[in-house]
């Protein structure tokens, strides 16, 4: 992996040492209406020779008197200047209105005008600013229907992304991503600083060329490429400083003695004993450039995370090469790609949040300090309230423990374009990604928690974890564009084939004398104490999965004002039986633009669209439609070996399936663009793990298609600039959108989910599924305000005369429970607005969720005033009822969870250094999370989508959840 980075590096090198075609220097400046226009692309036609415009618009280019340079800048109409004999040329641009721009929609790309669904395109400059280590992060907020969310402030923690409602029950609900053609790219693997564009393929009509992985939608990722002409260098640099931005009120010290809790003596704010102001630095280098038919562009990232929880955080370091050059008279294109990930992480303990949100705040830190004799040694020091259920010190899970992983990518792509007529290009795609994967847990043996400190028998557990995943993805597929008068058909047929692999292994140990060695030697050393101790094994080797597809598309514009896409993919799984293992996926887009019709006055666009598509879907797992069978020794012995069966064999396993149409309207005037989308998609036939007949199928468990949900949604996205022109120009820009969906029908033995736990809330579920009604309710016992000897009293629901809350009861008639809260939220909203003046620009970045609530567990367990419970701190919200001691969930813990915040703000100043060494430079301040609206008493608002993985339990805001933060960046960027 190592020597191929290093023959990429230095192909780079090779290509750097080439000098550039003699030609005389042609100089002058790019500009529009309002002045220059830094970045514009000046290239020399028909060749990869170019440069852009500087801070003040300025350019210098080498080019021959016969050749023709082409001006281009997003937004804006290109155009094409002859050189002749001049050595100066000024260019003033014209703004188009981005209807011409290109579009990324999947094997290829499309003009904004002609795309007939639901895609939305978000370039650099659009992007979310600041401290953004995942790049999903960029979008948040941006796209209409999008829902990105990463409760709390974790860095080692994935977003949640939803793309219109739940499209499965069973498979991924995330939408695919696609890095450079790449199908199934992580967005680990790619440093938010090397993204230049992101596409969104929002209905099915648009990811139905990708099958079965586009069926939650589809997010296209393109990387930054090099510009033929001089080399070009770019710095960044920023530094951040991260600190708690909202908590649980809990009672001080004093508060909780007052309250009759457990006086231990001591004054602890645990919070501020396991969390920090964390700090965070991030290097990015690019250099770019090229020659008349070769570009490249190299970058190398470096990132130092800290989370706010002690010991959590994570260091990166990424590079990436990207490499175009033509050949062959320029009819062969080749494109090259590589990327490299080495990432370091303190994943550390979410628990001691928990622990130090419910400790008792008059309990010392350390065993020295406590109010009686105790044995410190036993806890490593540390003061532990014994035979208190559930209770740990916070600070000895933070520090005794570790939790480390370890994860390395690479992955390359190789991309080659043929012209074998003006009409017909031939592509072939080949890509490989590498992802490994490690953890080490180690719990020591003086560890009250998880360490068994307190067990006679067994001291200390070390785990060691791996996996590896492997990707391969080879395409071939042709491409015919023809025009005939004033149509075009662009046609596109091809083959697709991918290839996966994952497998782990893990092993556990324990049992040891002493606590003070790491984990590793703690492993080594536990090998030696088998027979003292315990070890546990488990390993993974999976068969590969493969999917085979082919693919047809066609595109199709008539007089510049009727567009007609459409496509089809047929393609196949091994995860099915031969009668099944294949899935037909069509779509078709009509679109036409009425004011070629309506001739409507300073009206650039008004385009009516209406598409329908089908994707599939299918979970993880091997061979679902087979039957599995696992080993075992007769009496526990070592011979008489058997197999049994442990799933039941499925023949008519088939393909889950989504179905969706949409109707959109675009409409775009030179200081005005909106686009309006409706939709309906209908999901069924999801695969799930369901309960059988045994006699029937010789087991009780097997894999059935079964169940239905329908989504519908409204989404509306408008942009006008407010003030444009005389040195000051204001932007601004509204994302809405809103989505249901309907559980139409549903065949499981489980209907209620989010099962609260310990302690004192075993078998309490939040969330019930019920056909005909919304996902994700809240269901509880309805509080009526008032509270008899320590017990809340609830409503008669029902009316029957008789109040019956037992949750074993939930779901029957006579049961008096309501739908008090749901865990998707009615409507959100995201609202930019970007200000430029001179050599300074704000960027104000707001963003809301209404109508979802959450569970607050924390009051459920810890706002009663349980007198068994003196020793938990006290939960102390404005709606904590004192006189409340009996803990029982009811509509008193579900919280209306509405929020509206100034998400991500940022001014900038240009700095016009007049270097000849420094073309540009901009100095930047952001702050995110600078505020946020909210009636809900927990740490953080934003709507929880699922439940310990499950998406049919969302609005569950669990003890473990990490804090949100507010977060302060200063930024640097130079360009050499």
């Amino acid at each position: 992996m190592k020597i191929m980075l290093l023959k990429s590096f230095l192909l780079v090198g090779a290509i750097m040492c080439f000098g550039l075609a003699k030609a005389q220097t042609v100089s002058g400046n790019v500009s529009d209406d309002n002045g220059p226009l830094l970045g514009a692309s000046v290239v020399v036609k028909g060749t990869a020779n170019g440069t852009t415009a500087d801070f003040d618009g300025n350019f210098t280019i080498q080019a021959g008197s016969g050749d023709t340079l082409v001006f281009s800048y997003v937004g804006y109409t290109a155009q094409e200047v002859a050189v002749g004999n001049q050595t100066t040329i000024n260019v003033v641009m014209v703004a188009n209105n981005e209807l011409d721009e290109v579009i990324v929609t999947g094997y290829g790309g499309q003009k904004e005008k002609e795309i007939t669904s639901a895609v939305v395109s978000v370039g650099e400059e659009e992007f979310n600013q600041g401290q953004v280590n995942d790049p999903s992060q960029l979008l948040q907020g941006k796209v209409a229907g999008l829902q990105i969310y990463n409760k709390g402030g974790n860095p080692n923690a994935g977003a949640q992304i939803r793309l219109r409602g739940l499209s499965t029950v069973g498979a991924n609900a995330s939408p695919l991503v696609v890095i450079d053609g790449v199908i199934g790219a992580s967005l680990s693997n790619v440093d938010p600083n090397d993204i230049a564009n992101i596409s969104v393929l929002k209905d099915a009509s648009a990811a139905a060329i990708y099958g079965s992985r586009g069926s939650s939608g589809v997010i296209l990722v393109t990387t930054k490429s090099g510009v033929a002409g001089e080399t070009k260098i770019s710095y960044n640099v920023q530094y951040s400083s991260a600190e708690r931005l909202n908590t649980i009120d809990v009672m001080s010290a004093d508060e909780f003695r007052a309250a009759g809790g457990r006086d231990l003596g001591a004054t602890t704010s645990w919070l501020d004993e396991v969390t920090r102001t964390a700090a965070t630095k991030i290097h990015n280098v690019s250099m770019s450039g090229g020659n008349g038919s070769t570009s490249y562009r190299v970058s190398a990232n470096y990132r130092d995370v800290e989370g706010i929880l002690v010991n959590n955080g994570f260091t990166q370091m990424n590079a990436r090469l990207n490499f175009s050059t033509r050949t062959l008279n320029d009819k062969l294109k080749i494109e090259f790609s590589s990327s490299f990930t080495d990432r370091n992480q303190q994943n550390g303990f979410s628990e001691a949040l928990r622990y130090a949100t419910l400790y008792n705040p008059t309990a010392p830190v350390l065993a020295e300090n406590a109010p009686y004799a105790f044995n410190g040694d036993q806890f490593g020091g540390y003061f532990e309230t014994l035979g208190l259920f559930d209770s740990f010190n916070p600070v000895s899970i933070a520090n005794q423990n570790i939790n480390d992983g370890k994860k390395v990518e690479y992955n390359y792509s190789a991309n080659f374009t043929y012209s074998l007529t003006d009409d017909i290009d031939v592509h072939f795609n080949a890509a490989n990604q590498l992802s490994k994967y490690g953890n080490r847990l180690y719990y020591r043996g003086t560890s009250l928690w998880n360490g068994g400190a307190a067990s006679p028998s067994r001291k200390g557990s070390a785990t060691l974890y791996n996996d590896e995943y492997t990707f391969r993805l080879y395409e071939a597929y042709a491409t015919w564009n023809k025009s005939f008068g004033n149509s075009n058909l662009v046609l596109t047929g091809g083959y697709s084939y991918q290839k996966q692999n994952f497998n782990s292994h893990s092993v556990t140990v324990g049992d040891f004398p002493t606590g003070d060695f790491d984990y590793i030697n703690a492993i080594e050393l536990g090998q030696d104490l088998l027979n003292q101790g315990f070890v546990g094994a488990n390993s993974d080797m999976a068969p590969d999965n493969e999917i085979e597809a082919y693919f047809l598309r066609a595109n199709l514009t008539i007089g510049d004002n009727l567009f007609v896409n459409a496509s089809v993919r047929r393609e196949g799984s091994t995860k099915f039986g031969e009668g099944n293992k294949y899935g037909t996926f069509p779509a078709i887009g009509l679109g036409t633009d009425l004011n070629k019709y309506l001739n409507l006055e300073g009206v650039n666009q008004l385009k009516a669209r209406l598409s329908y598509g089908v994707t599939g879907n299918v979970p993880a797992g091997n061979g679902l439609s087979q039957e599995v069978r696992g080993f075992g020794w007769a009496g526990g012995g070592t011979s008489g070996g058997n197999t049994f069966l442990v799933r039941a064999a499925n023949p008519d396993l088939k393909w889950e399936e989504k179905s969706e149409i949409n109707f959109g309207l675009d409409f775009n005037t030179d200081r005005l663009s909106a686009s309006l989308d409706i939709y309906e998609q209908t999901s069924s036939d999801f695969i799930l793990d369901r309960q059988v007949d045994a006699t029937v199928y010789g087991f009780d468990r097997r894999f059935e298609n079964a169940g239905q949900v329908t989504s519908k949604g409204v989404e509306l996205a408008v942009n006008y600039d407010l003030v444009k022109g005389d040195g000051v120009n204001y932007n601004t820009g509204i994302v809405w959108s809103r989505n249901q969906t309907i559980l139409d029908d549903y065949v499981s033995e489980q209907e209620r989910f989010a099962n609260l736990g310990a302690p004192g809330q075993n078998d309490t579920y939040a969330i019930r599924v019920k056909v005909g009604e919304e996902i994700g309710q809240i269901y509880a016992p309805v509080w009526d305000g008032t509270v008899t000897n320590g017990s809340q009293n609830f409503v008669d629901v029902n009316g029957d005369g008789v109040i019956n809350t037992n949750q074993a009861n939930m779901l029957n008639d006579d049961a008096d429970f309501a739908v008090v809260g749901r865990g998707t939220p009615d409507f959100e909203l995201g609202w930019t607005n970007q200000i430029t003046f001179g050599e300074w620009s704000i960027n104000a970045f707001f963003r809301g969720a209404f109508g979802h609530s959450l569970v607050n567990t924390f009051r459920v367990f810890y706002e009663p005033r349980v007198g068994s419970q003196k020793s938990y701190n006290y939960i102390n919200t404005e709606l904590a009822n004192p006189e409340i001691t009996n803990a029982q969930f009811s509509s008193l813990y579900v919280e209306k969870a509405d929020f509206f915040k100034l998400d991500n703000l940022t001014v900038a100043r240009n700095l016009n250094l007049n270097s000849s060494l420094i073309d540009r430079a901009t100095l930047s301040l952001n702050v995110q999370n600078a505020f946020v609206l909210t009636k809900y008493t927990g740490s953080d608002p934003e709507p929880s989508l699922s439940d310990n993985g499950n998406v049919l339990a969302p609005g569950m805001d669990r003890r473990n959840n990490f804090y949100s933060a507010r977060t302060f960046t200063v930024g640097l960027n130079i360009n050499f």
